[in-house]
């Protein structure tokens, strides 16, 4: 009897880590594709697609700001090696390379606080998005890896 609940004990904290590994990834992958929205309605603005908006503007930023606070604890060491939805992948050197990662991660939040200083029109936006962008671009090609 003793076994039997020793046995169902650790079979419930297995299952629990599971799930809690993919509310993390759906946390992580979520919190992704907001930039990606994000991101998208700046540069639709930059283009002229859309008409420059300050309060799309200050979201967007805010997000940003709120995925640089965020992004340490999007990727625990219980993530590595796990495979995600979509297109991509977190590359293993997040964690073989934690000092080079977190140093990403405060690039990231320094740009964004730069531009949520500076950007109050669409001339201010079309100079900090594509420092904003080159940013997301290095901390991609190095930390994440493309699917196929």
């Amino acid at each position: 009897m003793k076994r039997m609940l020793v046995v169902a004990g650790a079979l419930l904290l297995s299952v629990g880590a599971v799930v809690a590994q993919q509310d993390q990834v759906k946390r992580t992958q979520a919190m992704m594709k907001d930039n990606g929205k994000n991101a998208g309605a700046l540069s639709a603005m930059v283009k002229g697609d859309k008409p420059y908006d300050q309060s799309t503007v200050n979201a967007a930023l805010a997000q940003f700001e709120d995925t640089a606070k965020n992004l340490p604890t999007l990727f625990p060491q219980s993530m590595k090696g796990l495979k995600m939805e979509g297109d991509y992948d977190p590359s293993p050197k997040i964690w073989e390379d934690k000092t080079g990662f977190e140093s990403q991660i405060q690039n990231f939040a320094k740009v964004v606080a730069d531009a949520k200083s500076k950007v109050k029109n669409l001339d201010t936006l079309k100079a900090e998005l594509p420092v904003i962008g080159k940013q997301c671009s290095s901390c991609h090609e190095t930390y994440r890896i493309k699917k196929g």
